[in-house]
């Protein structure tokens, strides 16, 4: 089991191979990259497949809710969603661009985010994203709100 604690989240990995905080900030780790580019936060290696891990806390996840959109504010909303939207899409695409320069692109891909805000959102986020970030080893994209705590046990525990 591989454990990875970033902020105030710890993930346990049950089978993986190795699991570390990506985005590392510290100089002194293996994992720093260093580079300016953007990166998810965590990722882990299983035998079969990789899980791209991006963490996302927003101060007023409000801001973000389409339902609450008034007519007036419905350009100012819209643009803070494609606003996030590229956010997740370039954190895993310069992810995506890391590893395949440390050769570590030879397994099908999981990308996790986890939120704070509401599933309608995560479900909008979700389906524009599954257009626009690069197909053939991108497994799945899963948006959750940060408060399903088990997931990585719901979808990545012992899978093949």
């Amino acid at each position: 089991m591989k454990t990875v604690k970033t902020g105030n989240l710890t993930f346990r990995f049950e089978d993986a191979l190795d699991a570390f905080v990506f985005d590392e900030k510290d100089a002194t780790k293996s994992t720093f990259h260093g580079a300016p580019m953007k990166a998810v936060d965590v990722i882990a290696e299983f035998s079969n497949f990789y899980v791209y891990i991006e963490i996302k806390d927003y101060d007023d996840p409000s801001s973000y809710d389409i339902r609450r959109a008034l007519k007036d504010e419905k350009i100012k909303k819209t643009k803070r969603l494609n606003w996030l939207k590229d956010y997740l899409k370039y954190k895993f695409r310069d992810s995506y661009l890391y590893r395949h320069a440390e050769q570590k692109v030879d397994k099908p891909v999981h990308y996790v985010c986890l939120n704070n805000f509401d599933s309608g959102l995560n479900y909008l986020i979700q389906k524009s994203l599954r257009f626009e970030l690069p197909v053939g080893k991108l497994r799945s994209i899963i948006m959750l709100p940060a408060r399903y705590y088990a997931w990585e046990k719901m979808y990545f525990g012992n899978q093949t």
